[in-house]
């Protein structure tokens, strides 16, 4: 593993983790897209709320976008991890687990994790810890179109 102090930069095998730094549009519109999110037709915005996330994490590949994941907390009670997407080539080598695993432990000391999970990652993210809460059901106002 390669820890690089000036940029808070680790590399491990062939993917790189870089903390804080938003990437370029073009990138994250090719990563959004690729996963279906609606974000992706609003990149300015979708860059400036990943700017403004309590914390964010991006994986790279190269020079390629591969994956990222943000956090937005109070940093005492809650931390909501709305963002976690990996390219569909690179889903299943670790990448998430790796970006999820980052994220866990520098919110360990939060009292309540929060999410919203697509059907078909509730089973990932059982494996990283998450379950159902409770009887609580989740609600929104919502733009993008999806459901």
């Amino acid at each position: 593993m390669l820890v690089t102090e000036r940029t808070n930069e680790v590399q491990i095998m062939s993917i790189r983790y870089v903390e804080g730094i938003v990437p370029d549009q073009e990138a994250l519109v090719a990563l959004y897209s690729a996963n279906g999110w609606s974000s992706a037709k609003k990149p300015i915005q979708l860059a400036a709320a990943l700017g403004n996330s309590d914390h964010l994490i991006v994986a790279y590949e190269g020079d390629r976008l591969v994956g990222l994941a943000n956090a937005i907390s109070d940093g005492h009670l809650v931390v909501y991890y709305p963002h976690l997407l990996v390219e569909p080539e690179t889903q299943g080598k670790g990448v998430g687990l790796a970006l999820m695993t980052r994220m866990l432990k520098k919110y360990k000391h939060v009292h309540q994790h929060m999410l919203t999970a697509v059907a078909d990652a509730v089973g990932f993210y059982k494996r990283v810890g998450f379950e159902k809460a409770g009887t609580t059901i989740p609600m929104w106002i919502y733009e993008g179109g999806d459901t």
